[in-house]
């Protein structure tokens, strides 16, 4: 087995020359004559055998063991899974070599370019290939596969080389894509350099923006036309486009704005009637294993221009890319959870620079590290002027402590009387929107008594209450409480600490008689509500599960605004604002009286944000300080987390780049440990372990040794200057090939511009 390509290792000194191939492997099995050398990505998790191994090919398989198929082989003592990358005549590999034993599918998968992407990927976050593939393509299902394709429907029906005679009379109402022209008013229109970017488009070129888009009333207008409106100049051009959203919910909202220009979903009909028509196809895991794939070989095969979908859908397989768009890249969903942890923001910028395409960044509020492409001249923004800007967002008003206090007493309540006041009238003229920042009915509580907080016996873990008459329960390993006692005073009653979306439901109908109250959350009795109708009602949601109503909200309230940034972490500010903005931006304008009322003492760099719905005036403070104090996304970091020792002696083989200095190490606090539920510990990689370990809440962050003690996680910062960022992740991917390979104990976990530095 060999891990490099033939020509590089011919000139490599020391290496033996190439060797032909015998016509029959050692068991006596034919080999196939023409190329009989298969390079493959196999599936295995150690770090240093992240490279290509060479196998022979079998006579009865070499028509089906093309690149891209997905393959069974023989590793060490195990059958695994692979992808064939390459075939070649010979192979430099002096020993046996072993054949495939099995062809899984003769469906190329893989095509070259989302291969090389994957490999940009692995390198860019110092993980493996193989840990890439498996978030690019999804798993085989092989009903899905023997269904027919567009071109043998249209054999079947002899309408081969006639594009839309496939027998059937062709549908006359059906809607015909409205692709912009140059000079027309469009949904860009409004922004500065909106319509440019789009006649770029147009033309074949490939602009980088980032855009800061402004509310829209209903499911479709706003951003979900201005995507639809780019992906149609693009397909207007012969090219495809990729749009990666947070959700499914975004997924279904830019799909109906889709439609509504005259751009259908993919289906086999539509596929064989008309091949060269734009259609699109949603890739999310909310489809399920079959819709999901059928529609992953709709675009694999070029009969849908345009994929929309959630962060998987970054790698989809579109021919001729020439737009790709990472929509709200503040949200945490664009974050993988797996290894090696990409994000799609820059998943995308890699696909740009391998294949040349147009790239937009958007979204209601702005990231720091879009506001650092606009700064380095990466990319160019898109944005409205301050006129437009105030009277197409709502009028916002901050009811903190300072402006209640003219309430008196009354100011002090949860829902001031300003705020109360503001709810009546908006009930008069169509739904309210009341944001909640925690789920469930009280998530935190206290001692009744003396206020100290109530926590598990069995796990210290915050207890909390699901019900007015619920018993306490344990928000970290489960267990009842029926029997607290305070450990301080010996009290036995709770009070709330922190109010969720449940119980204020709850206290608004009964501040409000005979409104109707709507509540909308994951862990609520109704889930997720997608709209909801214009008639007056309550509508109480968690941030992200706000639901549209179609002619938007007569009066928006956040409430517990202090919540939102009373945690310290990298970006508290921008995920405030984030969650505050993407409520408002379900608010009526200004112009047609809409009002967004921030309740709560929150930090004043985002409330002032907000007030002056500036998104991109926070950002670009944040990274002016940031630039100050060497932080992301002004510099690279890079976090090694494990017990000491280990972590210790990996940074003794790390070779830090030039203008690199490390941070640490330094024990995790507590609370940071219990907040990582899906952090998974590896040897080497950052993908999946080699040995398995739980992170139990509750259990700090101290773990078992061999000798029964305890020993700290810590963690240490590596930070490096951006140009020396993929540097740095070379010479961590070389030290993790070394502990990988020599199997050391202890456990570590390596992460790549990692959200939070502790």
């Amino acid at each position: 087995m060999t891990a490099q390509p033939e020509s590089e290792q011919q000139m490599l000194p020391g290496l033996s020359a190439p060797r032909p191939v015998p016509s029959r492997s050692e068991t006596g099995l034919a080999l196939a004559t023409d190329l009989p050398i298969a390079r493959l990505c196999v599936d295995v998790a150690p770090a240093h055998l992240d490279r290509l191994f060479d196998y022979t090919v079998p006579a009865a398989l070499s028509d089906d063991a093309q690149p891209g198929v997905r393959v069974k082989v023989r590793f060490g003592a195990q059958d695994v899974d692979g992808y064939v990358m390459e075939r070649a005549a010979s192979t430099t590999h002096t020993g046996n070599l072993v054949a495939i034993r099995k062809v899984v599918s003769p469906q190329p998968v893989l095509t070259p370019e989302v291969a090389d992407l994957a490999r940009r990927v692995a390198d860019y976050y110092a993980g493996s290939l193989s840990d890439v593939l498996r978030l690019a393509v999804p798993p085989r299902l092989a009903r899905v596969e023997k269904e027919p394709t567009a071109l043998e429907t249209r054999v079947a029906s002899g309408a081969e080389g006639e594009p839309g005679a496939t027998g059937a009379e062709p549908d006359l109402t059906a809607p015909v894509p409205t692709a912009t022209t140059a000079g027309s008013v469009t949904a860009w229109s409004v922004y500065r350099g909106g319509d440019a970017f789009l006649g770029r488009l147009r033309a074949g070129d490939s602009p980088r923006a980032v855009w800061t888009a402004l509310p829209g009333q209903g499911r479709t207008a706003g951003w979900p036309a201005a995507l639809a409106q780019a992906a149609l100049a693009t397909a207007s051009g012969g090219r495809g486009t990729v749009v990666v959203l947070p959700d499914a919910h975004d997924v279904d909202r830019l799909a109906q704005a889709l439609v509504e220009a005259g751009v259908p979903g993919w289906s086999p009909q539509h596929a064989a009637e008309q091949p060269e028509a734009p259609c699109f196809v949603p890739l999310t895991a909310d489809l399920g294993p079959t819709p999901r794939y059928r529609n992953f070989l709709a675009a694999l095969r070029g009969e849908a221009q345009i994929v929309i979908g959630t962060r998987a859908a970054a790698f989809a397989p579109v021919a001729d890319l020439g737009l790709a768009v990472c929509w709200d890249d503040v949200d945490a969903m664009h974050q993988e959870r797996r290894a090696p942890y990409p994000h799609v923001r820059e998943v995308l910028a890699l696909r740009a620079e391998q294949t040349g395409c147009a790239v937009l960044v958007g979204g209601l509020s702005r990231s720091i590290h879009a506001e650092a492409l606009v700064r380095s001249g990466w990319a160019r923004e898109i944005v409205a002027d301050r006129q437009t800007v105030r009277t197409e967002t709502p009028r916002v008003e901050a009811l903190t402590s300072v402006e209640v206090a003219r309430e008196g007493p009354a100011g002090a309540a949860r829902l001031p009387g300003a705020a109360w006041q503001a709810i009546t009238k908006g009930l008069l003229d169509g739904p309210v929107l009341v944001q909640v920042p925690r789920a469930g009915y009280l998530p935190v509580v206290a001692c009744v008594r003396c206020r100290t907080a109530a926590r598990c016996t069995a796990c210290n873990g915050p207890l909390a209450l699901h019900g007015a008459h619920a018993v306490p329960q344990c928000s970290w390993c489960g267990a009842l409480a029926g029997g607290w006692r305070c450990p301080e005073c010996s009290a036995t009653g709770l009070r709330s600490v922190r109010v969720g979306s449940d119980r204020t439901a709850e206290e608004l109908g009964k501040a409000f008689p005979g409104a109707t109250v709507r509540v909308s959350g994951a862990r609520s009795a109704s889930g997720i509500l997608s709209e909801v109708p214009d008639k007056p009602a309550l509508v109480v949601s968690t941030p992200g599960a706000e639901p549209v109503a179609p002619s938007g909200y007569s009066v928006g309230v956040l409430l517990d605004a202090a919540v939102s940034t009373s945690h310290v972490g990298l970006y508290t500010d921008q995920e405030a604002l984030h969650r505050w903005i993407t409520a408002g931006a379900l608010v009526r304008p200004s112009r047609l009286g809409g009002r967004l009322l921030l309740v709560g003492d929150a930090a004043p760099t985002p409330t002032n944000a907000l007030v002056r719905w500036d998104p991109a005036g926070l950002a670009g403070r944040e990274l002016d300080e940031r630039a100050e104090l060497s932080m992301p996304p002004a510099v690279r970091i890079a976090s090694v987390t494990g017990d000491r020792h280990a972590v210790a002696l990996f940074l003794s083989r790390v070779t830090l780049p030039e203008g690199g200095s490390v941070l640490g190490p330094v024990e995790l606090p507590e609370p940071v440990v219990a907040a990582q539920p899906e952090r998974a510990p590896s040897v080497g990689r950052t993908g999946r372990p080699a040995v398995s370990r739980a992170v139990q809440p509750g259990s700090g962050t101290a773990r078992s040794r061999a000798g029964g003690g305890l020993e700290a996680e810590v963690r240490a910062i590596l930070r490096v200057p951006v140009a020396r960022g993929r540097e740095l992740a070379r010479h961590l991917a070389a030290a993790l090939a070394v502990a990988s390979a020599r199997r050391e104990a202890g456990l570590i976990t390596v992460v790549l511009d990692p959200k939070e530095m502790l």
